[in-house]
């Protein structure tokens, strides 16, 4: 599967959720990261990068037609995954055009 089969499932795409904007959506990603945080580890390291560089890749990757995707364990233990799939794609915008998986609709 690839991130943007996500598209196939219509009921857990909202519109709500669709933008035009690349800035707008990481504006979402760094909401929903900052909702769920990722855990510390004991000796109180970093297990991953920093949400501003999260911010910047995923910035330029949905600025240039990538996916963005953000995947972290929390403090409970549970697997938090956060994607943002780019319509039109710069790579596999051939899917797009024969409808297998359309874009969604722009958000009203």
């Amino acid at each position: 599967m690839q991130v943007r089969h996500w598209l196939m499932r219509k009921e857990q795409t909202a519109r709500e959720r669709t933008w035009t904007r690349a800035v707008d959506a990481v504006t979402w990603l760094r909401r929903v990261y900052e909702e769920n945080p990722p855990f510390i580890r004991d000796d109180s390291g970093r297990a991953y990068i920093s949400l501003e560089e999260k911010v910047a890749a995923a910035l330029d990757a949905l600025s240039r037609g990538s996916d963005a995707v953000w995947v972290h364990y929390t403090k409970a233990a549970s697997l938090a995954s956060f994607s943002v799939v780019s319509c039109p794609h710069r790579i596999f915008s051939e899917i797009e055009k024969d409808s297998v998986i359309p874009c969604p609709l722009p958000p009203p």
